[in-house]
């Protein structure tokens, strides 16, 4: 089942099923980098547990087309719970069209599930000049939540899910270099906006207390999605990889698991600033959840997002 872990009970599964589909009535879940992946699994998944999801791509026809085939999928779904917006997080600018077009159209957030990612990628910066990694999957990511915080704050109970990953573990935060105009390293700079994201649940957890307002992290294992397509595999070793792919990798439905679980769950009713992994809570290391560090990159990072306070 996909709200569970996978040592649960059969009976503890059923009650806490029927209880996910109640909670998920009637509420709107946006979902970035809805398209493909995890984040499609995802969508799926709340559809049909009968949630309506605003799917939030970069490119709106693949979407569509996505979208399309979840409906034919799920079968009893309607088309009015799949709404297709574009949003592009490499883009501020993007992202603020997108906020200001929820804002105006949707009266509640229910949750948000900060989700697409950008893996690997050889040097590239985004529209507005950042490291592409650090740029979509942190600064992004903080504005677009930045910008639908008060929405969220109305609608609370709420949720907000953050995609993070184990790779965290071999980042660091070098504030001097976050754009990485001195060093880059393709999995270094992946694992430091990881990094980031942890970081950022963390302050952004402390920050939310008594707001009705919940954020917790995941961290989904690894998955067969199309997410390593910058890397770069022998020819030769692609079939040997492929078959222990299929045999060693989670699929997209088993890693949007924890993701579901952290937006539909009653278990987590009121859990603050966690990060979990196949829906059960994690020990994280101390530089994820390092208080200084964290309040100091969410400084930085308003600046470099362009938000005044």
């Amino acid at each position: 089942m996909l709200l569970l872990s996978r040592d649960a009970n059969s009976s503890r599964d059923s009650v806490n099923v029927l209880h996910a589909a109640a909670t998920m009535l009637g509420k709107t879940v946006i979902v970035t980098g809805a398209n493909s992946g995890i984040g499609r699994a995802t969508v799926a998944a709340i559809v049909k547990l009968q949630g309506r999801v605003i799917m939030a791509c970069r490119d709106q026809a693949r979407a569509e087309e996505a979208a399309r085939d979840i409906l034919q999928e799920t079968g009893g779904a309607e088309s009015r719970q799949l709404v297709v917006k574009q949003l592009d997080l490499a883009s501020l600018e993007s992202v603020r069209t997108f906020c200001e077009g929820i804002l105006k159209e949707e009266p509640r957030l229910d949750v948000l599930i900060n989700n697409a990612g950008v893996y690997q990628c050889p040097y590239t910066r985004t529209e507005d000049g950042f490291e592409m990694q650090f740029g979509v999957n942190h600064l992004g990511h903080f504005l677009l939540t930045h910008l639908l915080l008060d929405l969220l704050k109305r609608s609370a109970p709420s949720r907000i899910v953050v995609v993070s990953s184990k790779l965290y573990k071999h980042g660091e935060i070098n504030f001097e270099d976050l754009n990485s105009e001195q060093f880059y390293d393709k999995a270094f700079a992946y694992s430091r906006s990881k990094l980031a994201n942890l970081l950022f649940t963390c302050e952004l957890a402390r920050r939310l207390e008594g707001s009705g307002v919940t954020v917790n992290a995941l961290t989904p294992g690894i998955v067969r999605t199309n997410l390593g397509r910058h890397v770069h595999i022998p020819l030769l070793a692609k079939p040997l990889f492929n078959l222990l792919s299929w045999g060693l990798f989670k699929s997209p439905e088993e890693g949007a698991q924890t993701s579901v679980y952290l937006a539909s769950s009653p278990d987590v009713d009121g859990v603050q600033g966690k990060c979990f992994a196949d829906c059960k809570p994690q020990d994280l290391l101390e530089k994820a959840t390092n208080q200084e560090v964290a309040s100091k990159l969410w400084d930085i990072s308003e600046v470099m997002v362009g938000i005044t306070v």
